[in-house]
């Protein structure tokens, strides 16, 4: 390696590494914004926590890497243009295509990285943070007395304490609904004060209850019209255990997640997508024989049928009937039956059509990120190079710019694909095949030397016919 492409790519390899973390951060915080209400509260440490960051990180890692070439490569080209060592590398010979090529192969190196790592690791990191996310959903929050409300977070139980003393073991005014035998507020119990602490491993909550009563309606038929009907029972110690199973972080099964189409490979999404394809078309060419029981023939049947419809003879077997209002209302009902039937039939053919494009998106999605990688960088390197700035100012705006251009383009080219109205390749492959050429134009004009917006070509062109007296 000459010292040249070692100069460039140190250069390079610092702001890349850089940029990476600094945007993948700002993607992963942006995107667990989104469930910050279902993880905080529910005391799951911070190992739980931990991985769910670990596995959504390696889910945003493929959105995070185009942005990181883009923006790590304007840093690069254009510090070298501002401290002047590009003009000076230039001046001895070298053309910009062969300053560029030795980042140009690491990028591309990133870029069949990207596309493995997209199609082997990211669905099982989608795999993990999913069902890991699922349980924590699941899992009911951090027991929580509040004074003075009742606390229905234990199953069969509703507690409402009056006063907690500053250690948070103490209670007093303490008020208990029993609702494990079913019904409604059958037992009550009543105390003066009492202390809570969990026992057997944090399997169980004690709550040890002082000078109290318990009131009990037994309102089953053999107590009815009796005096025991009503108990009150009084007590200056009772110990009422409760169960804490329902607070346990338990873990699903992984391969219950395993259908969605996140969690799958290129391979796998091919086969579903062609499941889907194929059961749409049957379907299509059921839809003749379906509707035919439907209508009323007055034709003598041949038996014979063709393309999903019966051959009738030309002779009338009876006369038609009049048309009678009763007909009429015959044949509006048959005719709102055939609407009904053949407006749900198409809801539900066009339906497997959207989750195949849904499908298909997914294994296009593979391909144009990693692509995006490349086309980020011929943006991105040739106009650092004629900006000649670089830092984090004017690199990052206009790194924002072409990112956010990029992200709503695939938005909407996703979003056609998916409703069928274009194609899911061309709708998958529009955004990176609109930025392509704006990356070649800003190499030519780099390559040129020329500022942002002078066309050399045309200007050379003008001068050419005015030579030929055109």
């Amino acid at each position: 390696m000459k010292k040249l492409d070692k100069l460039i790519l140190r250069e390079f390899f610092g702001p890349f590494l850089l940029t990476f973390a600094v945007v993948e951060f700002i993607l992963l915080t942006q995107y667990m914004l989104k469930y910050l209400d279902e993880l905080v509260g529910k005391d799951l440490g911070a190992e739980v926590f931990g991985e769910l960051l670990f596995y959504f990180s390696i889910n945003m890692a493929p959105v995070a890497l185009p942005l990181a070439v883009l923006l790590s490569s304007l840093m690069t080209f254009g510090s070298l243009g501002e401290h002047h060592e590009l003009t000076a590398i230039k001046t001895s010979g070298i053309a910009l295509t062969r300053i560029l090529r030795p980042v140009l192969i690491v990028v591309g190196l990133i870029t069949v990285g990207a596309f493995f790592f997209n199609n082997l690791v990211v669905p099982k990191a989608n795999l993990k943070a999913y069902s890991l996310l699922w349980d924590i959903r699941q899992k009911k929050p951090a027991m929580n007395f509040k004074e003075g409300a009742f606390y229905n977070g234990i199953p069969g139980y509703s507690i409402k304490v009056n006063e907690k003393m500053n250690d948070g073991q103490t209670l007093r005014d303490v008020m208990i609904y029993d609702h494990t035998k079913g019904g409604t507020n059958t037992t009550i119990i009543l105390a003066d004060s009492g202390e809570m602490y969990m026992d057997y491993n944090d399997t169980y909550l004690v709550l040890e209850l002082f000078r109290g009563n318990t009131y009990v309606d037994q309102s089953s038929s053999s107590y009815r019209n009796s005096n025991e009907q009503f108990v009150r029972q009084e007590f200056d110690k009772s110990k009422l255990m409760l169960s804490m199973a329902s607070f346990n972080f338990d873990r699903t099964r992984e391969e219950l997640f395993s259908d969605n189409k996140m969690m799958k490979n290129i391979s796998e999404l091919s086969v579903v997508t062609d499941s889907l394809r194929r059961h749409s078309r049957r379907e299509q060419q059921l839809y003749a024989p379906n509707v035919d029981p439907f209508y009323m023939y007055f034709k003598a049947d041949t038996g014979q049928v063709k393309n999903g419809l019966r051959i009738l003879d030309k002779k009338v077997a009876r006369e038609l009937p009049e048309l009678t209002p009763e007909i009429r209302l015959m044949a509006t009902n048959k005719a709102r039956n055939i609407k009904s039937f053949t407006a749900s039939y198409v809801e539900r053919v066009r339906n497997t059509l959207r989750e195949a494009n849904n499908y298909e998106v997914e294994i296009w999605r593979k391909y144009t990120q990693s692509a995006s990688i490349i086309i980020m960088f011929l943006i991105g390197a040739p106009l650092g190079a004629i900006i000649k700035k670089g830092g984090l100012g004017v690199p990052v705006v206009i790194s924002i710019v072409f990112f956010i251009s990029m992200y709503v383009m695939s938005i909407l080219g996703e979003k056609w694909a998916r409703e069928g109205m274009v194609s899911v390749g061309a709708g998958m492959w529009a955004a990176n095949l609109i930025l392509l050429p704006v990356g070649l134009f800003f190499l030519y004009q780099a390559r040129n030397d020329s500022s942002l917006l002078e066309l050399d070509f045309w200007r050379k062109l003008m001068a050419r016919l005015r030579r030929n007296k055109l």
